[in-house]
């Protein structure tokens, strides 16, 4: 047990200064991480789960279409959930993703939009691409939250427990290191749950389902711990945006759930 607070390092957002006002974001390596592990995991599962019927030409062209999706659908999906009268005064900050302000949510929808045009150039069935897709995403999560966390970023609420970190560049107040939380469960657990549960053939859209599951339960809980935005605060019931944006994740999850074992339920 710990008897003094953990402090955050606050480290250098920028990870390799190249000129001045000008550098490579930990924020943008992370990313990088992402389509990185995307690919390498992509590969594994071209070479040992064949019943997909991916090759690696369609590996690439989901790398392309997703990388679109994740970050124009993560940065609109911010400006329209998080801060839009901030992006209405200062409209060209929507550009400065180096800075962070991403919402999962939103590059989730950018996803399923743009694996919908993949499905038109390869005609798979889209349940089917999402169930090969998901498996790959919890890495790039856990990149991701590994990024706010260096940033100093979505930091937690306060509390008492010997968990918790002071973040000095917002106060001294002790907060749960809510980034690391997430970290772990969207990044760590999610992917070895999925990855586990993709080992044999599934029924079409059990796999993309049990995304829906994971991460809405994840998300939904680890909210509890997280500061709310500070220009929306709880909103009805007590609850934040990022709660409410993934109760529908775990209604629709489930709802697949079933769908996809439905002869198991009849």
């Amino acid at each position: 047990m710990f008897n003094e607070p953990i402090i955050h390092p606050q480290f250098d957002p920028i990870a390799l200064h190249i000129t001045e006002g000008f550098g490579i974001h930990w924020y943008g390596l992370m990313y990088l991480i992402g389509f990185l592990a995307f690919l390498a995991l992509g590969r594994k599962q071209i070479k040992t789960k064949p019943w997909f019927g991916w090759s690696l030409e369609m590996l690439d062209d989901a790398l392309f279409y997703g990388a679109l999706g994740v970050i124009l659908g993560g940065r609109i999906g911010y400006v329209l959930f998080y801060q839009l009268g901030g992006f209405l005064q200062q409209p060209l900050d929507i550009l400065k993703i180096w800075q962070g302000g991403m919402s999962f949510h939103g590059g989730f929808l950018g996803v399923l939009i743009a694996m919908y045009f993949f499905n038109k150039k390869h005609k798979q069935p889209w349940l089917k691409i999402m169930d090969f897709v998901a498996p790959l995403v919890p890495i790039g999560l856990g990149a991701g939250r590994m990024g706010n966390f260096i940033n100093g970023e979505l930091w937690g609420r306060a509390t008492n427990s010997n968990f918790g970190m002071i973040f000095p560049q917002i106060d001294n107040i002790v907060r749960h290191p809510s980034q690391l939380y997430e970290f772990a469960l969207e990044g760590i657990v999610l992917f070895s749950i999925l990855w586990w549960f993709s080992r044999k053939e599934r029924a079409i859209g059990a796999i993309s389902a049990l995304f829906l599951l994971g991460y809405g339960c994840f998300r939904f809980l680890v909210e509890f711990t997280r500061q709310p935005d500070e220009n929306l605060g709880l909103l009805q019931l007590d609850l934040s945006m990022g709660q409410w944006l993934s109760l529908p994740m775990v209604l629709v999850g489930i709802w697949m759930w079933i769908s996809a074992n439905k002869e198991k339920f009849s």
